[in-house]
């Protein structure tokens, strides 16, 4: 019950560890800290390039899918730096440090983020707030409360919703260990497919990437409640003001397939 009791003070500890570790060499931590911000730069850049050829994306002009992509880049870069790392288990599990992690009288995957933290990423992150807020101050926008709420949760929310991905796919290692590239096409994959708008996407793609896996409601459902905007897919408007609460279920799904595959995770024998 005592160390259960200081488990806080643990995870405490191990974050400052690795954000000491990773300030000391202060020369490389500051080259890593811009030098990742490059992909998520590179991504709008992507955008606005389709936009000087073309004065509409799937019907959104560049402002509104600027809010898309805004909404979108803050929430995966948001849980790429805070769960992210958790693709790692592979490593672990193939080298059996998972082990060691299973032994401490800790959480396994509070640890395994902690673990290594990567805050050379944190300028992702707050680059595209940056993009977030420049799009929605650009797009006149009238603002209500309940907007202003869907603006502060829908970007949290997609990061809970990326999160989600994140640890799923990685829980694939306890049943295949080289399972990298199929996670790989969900988490990095779906990022890119929510920088879109859904309408430039058609047949089954849209229907399983949009609707089944819940792709649809981290950027592209909630740009049109802040925007006021009726969804030409078909879907009543309330949808918009609902797209947050679908990281409420992939939370829950991915908690439990980890669980599953930690319970079938039976040491590397080292």
């Amino acid at each position: 019950m005592a160390e259960r009791a200081g488990a806080p003070s643990a995870y405490l500890a191990l974050l400052r560890g690795q954000a000491r570790s990773q300030a000391s060499y202060r020369t490389s931590f500051l080259v890593d800290l811009v030098g990742n911000v490059g992909a998520t730069v590179f991504d709008v850049v992507t955008v606005l390039v389709l936009f000087r050829v073309t004065g509409t994306l799937g019907g959104f002009d560049r402002t509104e899918a600027m809010i898309m992509v805004g909404l979108s880049s803050a929430a995966f870069a948001t849980a790429d730096l805070t769960v992210g790392n958790i693709e790692r288990v592979r490593q672990y599990v193939r080298t059996g440090l998972l082990d060691a992690v299973l032994v401490r009288p800790l959480g396994a995957l509070p640890q395994l983020l902690l673990m290594d933290l990567p805050l050379r990423k944190t300028l992702r992150a707050l680059f595209g707030v940056a993009v977030l807020t420049v799009a929605v101050a650009s797009a006149g926008i009238d603002w209500t409360p309940a907007r202003v709420a869907l603006l502060v949760a829908a970007p949290l929310a997609g990061a809970v919703f990326f999160g989600a991905i994140f640890v799923a796919t990685a829980s694939l290692a306890f049943w295949w260990i080289d399972s990298g590239e199929v996670g790989s096409a969900f988490t990095y994959g779906g990022r890119d497919f929510t920088m879109y708008p859904m309408t430039v996407y058609g047949g089954w793609f849209r229907a399983v990437f949009t609707y089944a896996l819940g792709f649809g409601f981290v950027a592209y459902y909630p740009a049109l409640a802040l925007l006021g905007r009726t969804d030409p897919l078909g879907l009543p408007n309330w949808v918009g003001w609902a797209a947050p609460g679908v990281a409420v279920p992939a939370a829950i799904l991915a908690g439990l397939v980890w669980r599953t595959g930690l319970r079938r995770y039976g040491s590397a024998g080292s």
